[in-house]
């Protein structure tokens, strides 16, 4: 057990992944794109006909979360809503011209916000923090 607040892990994990939001929300604010969003555009782009259910489990996320980031980007006109190769029952995505664009620039915002983080760590020390927070969300 912890003898003082500052010996709380989850707390330093919290207060981290609060500056690291705060500093990406701050970039992203002119694109009007979540986190989430970009996630779903970049795996969109990544694996065209994607389906609503590997989106979901890719991201880690519940199947009505995983909607409505999918019905924004729909509305935005940057996702494109299909039927998957091989399963016409299985609802797929494709990124439109429109959603090709946000990403391009979701990209560029994403690189800055990479430099801004990375550059608080040695290349070695990113690698290992990297490693160290895959066993806790993998």
């Amino acid at each position: 057990m912890p003898n003082n607040l500052d010996e709380v892990l989850g707390l330093h994990l919290r207060l981290a992944h609060g500056a690291v939001l705060r500093h990406f929300t701050d970039h992203f604010a002119e694109l009007e794109l979540t986190q989430k969003q970009v996630s779903v555009l970049w795996l969109a782009h990544d694996h065209p006909g994607i389906a609503q259910t590997d989106l979901a489990a890719k991201l880690q996320m519940d199947r009505a979360t995983t909607m409505a980031i999918v019905h924004a980007l729909e509305r935005r006109g940057f996702l494109v809503r299909g039927h998957a190769e091989g399963d016409k029952r299985r609802v797929a995505f494709t990124l439109s011209s429109e959603g090709e664009t946000a990403l391009a620039e979701a990209r560029k915002a994403i690189a800055t916000h990479e430099a801004w983080l990375k550059g608080k760590f040695s290349a070695a020390e990113v690698k290992q923090l990297t490693a160290l927070l895959r066993r806790i969300h993998d």
